[in-house]
């Protein structure tokens, strides 16, 4: 039986407009129609591991990105502010302990939206960054946290958190309003029976036994055990206005590392679960899009030259995939316009969750919580109903000790404690 949240989507979208994360799900399941995929392509389901290159290490690489009213994870606390979640380093192992890059540039970006219905621009209009220092003798290490874009640049300085201790978060003041920011290993929240997925995925393409989704007491969550690096900021609603009556943003976030002469270069980027493994089938291709901004995107979707003549082939292929999944070019076009430019856009005036509201373009507007099961959400879009879940969930099914996650902590920052 669908959720009602999945009745709605399905309704909204009227499978014309599918969430991207959707696409790599369409991906798998019906590589078999002709899609010209290699086993390769999706060995990395989530957002773990895409644009890998030879000179990239882990605590480089994004996994997700998590943006929400911190009073909708905790009814006690603040409806002032949002919480801002940024993890890197997927596949932490359990009792290592993983640090922050020192060369490179963690950043969120945020757009200030007048309209929840626009397409996004991908403009700056502010960017929270964070800059880490080389770990002391008690495996902590200071980072600097400066906002950017209201006004004058300020700063203040925190410390991460090391695996054993307790988490710690600091305050930091700007101008008239505070930051708390936590950076250190928690569990990564992110739960997915991809190994399964792998199997349906040979069935569909007559490569091997066509089988469903593991029974929820066999079903396997590819991530439980492990640990990521994590970055979270809780942020008055009120800087991120800067004076205006904004209600609605966008979110993004990147890594960069130096290059000649000093100028960063951008490594990473991230915003929605899936896009770029979604859309994007060649890892060049991943990398290109990892290199550029939203607001490239946007330009390019607009046809503005040079943009559009070099986004062409990432278009391309992001519109092949879209079409050897059975869509026309109408739909194909209303997908790209509705998940591109990659951004999170939050809806301040509703309840967080990704999928909790669309809008007119059928994009998600709510953010996205720490649980929020954005595979059954997509699984049961895209059959109807008909496959409606991997029969894996963020607490797991009582027995299957394949499953199952830490409970969340009740407090700022929310993840659970490290493995």
């Amino acid at each position: 039986m669908l959720t009602k949240l999945t009745r709605r989507m399905a309704q909204t979208l009227n499978f014309r407009r599918l969430p991207i994360k959707s696409l790599l799900v369409l991906t798998l399941l019906f590589a078999g129609t002709g899609t010209v995929l290699t086993a390769t392509n999706f060995v990395n389901a989530s957002d773990h591991d895409d644009g890998e290159v030879d000179t990239k290490g882990r605590n480089l690489n994004l996994t997700d990105l998590y943006v929400f009213r911190e009073k909708d994870q905790n009814p006690q606390a603040s409806a002032d502010d949002l919480v801002f979640v940024m993890n890197t380093n997927p596949r932490s192992v359990a009792r290592q302990q993983y640090f922050f890059s020192t060369r490179a540039r963690y950043q969120f970006h945020v757009t200030r939206v007048n309209n929840k219905d626009a397409m996004a621009t991908g403009r700056s209009h502010m960017i929270i960054r964070m800059k880490f220092g080389k770990p002391d003798k008690n495996q902590s290490q200071p980072v600097t946290v400066t906002v950017l874009g209201n006004g004058k640049p300020r700063s203040f300085r925190a410390q991460t958190t090391p695996l054993n201790q307790p988490a710690q978060s600091y305050q930091g003041r700007v101008g008239q309003h505070h930051i708390a920011m936590f950076a250190g290993l928690r569990e990564d929240p992110f739960f997915f029976d991809v190994e399964q997925f792998f199997r349906v995925r040979a069935g569909a393409r007559k490569t091997g036994p066509a089988v469903g989704f593991r029974d929820p007491s066999k079903a396997l969550d590819f991530a439980k055990g492990y640990n990521v690096n994590t970055v979270a900021l809780r942020v008055p609603i009120k800087l991120l206005q800067a004076g205006t009556d904004a209600k609605v943003f966008d979110v993004w976030q990147t890594i960069s590392l130096p290059g000649r002469g000093g100028r960063y270069r951008q490594v990473e980027r991230l915003g929605r679960p899936g896009i770029n493994e979604g859309l994007i089938v060649q890892n060049n291709l991943l990398n290109t899009l990892n290199k550029v901004s939203p607001s490239f995107e946007a330009a390019a979707l607009a046809g503005k030259q040079p943009q559009a003549k070099l986004a062409a082939p990432v278009i391309a292929d992001a519109s092949r995939t879209l079409k050897a999944l059975g869509n026309n070019d109408q739909r194909t076009q209303a997908l790209l316009q509705a998940f591109l430019p990659d951004v999170m856009r939050i809806d301040t005036t509703g309840k967080s969750g990704y999928g909790a509201a669309l809008n007119a373009l059928g994009s998600p507007i709510r953010g996205r919580l720490l649980k929020d099961d954005v595979i059954d959400t997509t699984l049961s879009v895209l059959t109807n109903g008909a496959v409606p879940s991997d029969n894996v969930s963020y607490e797991g099914t009582p027995g299957n000790t394949a499953q199952g996650h830490q409970p969340l902590e009740r407090r700022f920052p929310y993840l659970a404690k490290p493995n």
